[in-house]
């Protein structure tokens, strides 16, 4: 069991080393300007997001395939994450995960892009599309769709399903004293009431649940940036300045090295947000669009409110923490994000604990749609649209994990799940950078052409 532990561990340092990060990263900036900057139309995003178009098909609202988008990259990465991000690679850290997610908004828009242009109406009516669909209609590579499926069904049961519900349930015990069986049991009962209910009831939960979590924690953000309004500037100082000379940090951070600032707060964020893994375009498919530009752009405004926003809230946080309370520990980035939000009286970490919560369980639903979508295209093949065995034995499944995921250790299921996802994103990087030039056309006709309004093909089962 050890060597398997240590294979998995290295193997997954390994994908998630320099050369994936260079790969993402490279991605992301190469279709920023391959797509002319789409980065220009965010605002226009944020206002199709909420915005009703009874005109148009699909399964469920473009903010409801927003919300469940969000769902799953929202998460424990952006509070723990950036803290750790910060831990290893001091306060510059936080302005390389900002760039992460500025330059990201391209890749997620393409992501969506494709989705909506390669999805196929099953026979159930009902619209299917992703990364696998783009591979196999877009570029004829059934066999390295299949792959992608596999990789993502996997994933599902790991980063989206048992270490999600370990961290609930181990965070339930240490502040309430409530049983790890206890929480599996609960978190199995209430994700079943969501997810037997197909796409269409985890967007409506999603749709309610993340808003609400979201807007919470940025106001708790907000109100400790408040707390340490004289440090907030100098916090923002020392971010920029740290990125390009850490000896600027001073202090404990005296260590880090512009190499360290840039690769953890590069992996955090592309971690956190999930651009170009290929997950988010799963659930765009679904979405009731006229054209695939008009959904490419709602996409794209989740790594902004995911990166761009809660990201560099967090990271904002605890640098200003840090410098006004010098006593601060900035070791462990658990420790560091706990002490932080334990300065706002009374309130500080009970809302933490509720935003790890919500995050966590908000992942579980999230992935749960991206792990059935990725078995039902392995088990439907032409047959697009009829619901078979492997569907529900997946859902039965996914809840079962659930409960063994909240009472067993789960240090390899990390490891494991860090690969599956590394393992994701290369597909789906092949059918970024080889469709780039589908998502360049179709962003020319649609969107610099002011096109946005018009229909597209009608979808062909």
């Amino acid at each position: 069991m050890e060597t398997i532990i240590d294979f998995f561990s290295q193997f997954s340092s390994f994908l998630w080393g320099w050369p994936m990060i260079v790969l993402l990263l490279g991605t992301h900036i190469f279709l920023t300007f391959r797509l002319r900057i789409p980065q220009r139309k965010l605002f226009t995003g944020i206002r199709l997001s909420i915005k009703k178009d009874h005109e148009a098909c699909g399964d469920v609202s473009q903010f409801g395939a927003l919300a469940t988008a969000l769902a799953a990259t929202i998460g424990t990465g952006n509070i723990v994450g950036v803290a750790t991000a910060v831990a290893l690679g001091g306060p510059g850290a936080v302005l390389w995960c900002w760039l992460t997610g500025i330059f990201g908004i391209a890749t997620k828009y393409a992501e969506g892009l494709l989705a909506v242009k390669f999805r196929v109406k099953g026979t159930n009516g009902q619209m299917y599309g992703g990364p696998m669909y783009a591979l196999e209609r877009g570029l004829n590579m059934k066999w390295l769709a299949m792959l992608f499926a596999v990789f993502t069904a996997l994933a599902s049961f790991g980063i989206g399903c048992t270490v999600q519900a370990n961290s609930i349930a181990l965070l339930a015990q240490e502040t309430f004293g409530i049983p790890t069986w206890a929480v599996g049991i609960f978190i199995a009962l209430l994700t079943s009431l969501v997810i037997l209910g197909g796409v269409r009831s985890i967007a409506f939960v999603c749709a309610i649940l993340v808003p609400f979590m979201a807007i919470l924690y940025v106001i708790g953000c907000i109100v400790i940036l408040c707390m340490n309004g004289s440090y907030v500037w100098p916090a923002v100082e020392l971010i920029v300045k740290s990125a390009i000379n850490p000896s600027a940090a001073g202090g404990g951070f005296v260590g880090a090295s512009v190499m360290m600032a840039a690769r953890y707060g590069i992996a955090r964020g592309l971690f956190s947000n999930e651009s170009g893994m290929g997950s988010a375009p799963i659930v765009a498919a679904a979405a009731k669009t006229r054209n695939p530009v008009r959904q490419a752009l709602v996409s794209s405004t989740g790594t902004f409110w995911d990166t761009v926003i809660i990201c560099a809230l967090t990271g904002l946080v605890l640098v200003s923490s840090i410098l006004a309370h010098p006593d601060i520990t900035y070791a462990d980035g658990a420790a560091l994000t706990q002490v932080a939000f334990s300065k706002i009286p009374y309130i500080g970490a009970p809302l933490l604990t509720f935003g790890i919560l919500t995050f966590a369980f908000s992942t579980i639903l999230g992935w749960s749609y991206y792990g059935e979508s990725a078995v039902s295209y392995l088990e439907m093949g032409d047959n697009k649209g009829e619901v078979r065995r492997g569907s529900r034995f997946y859902r039965i499944l996914y809840i079962v994990a659930l409960f063994f995921g909240s009472i067993i250790n789960l240090q390899i299921i990390w490891d494991i799940a860090d690969c599956m996802n590394a393992l994701m994103a290369i597909p789906n990087l092949v059918a970024l950078i080889l469709l780039s030039g589908v998502a360049a056309s179709e962003t020319k006709k649609y969107l610099w052409s002011n096109r946005l309004d018009e229909n597209m093909e009608e979808l062909k089962a």
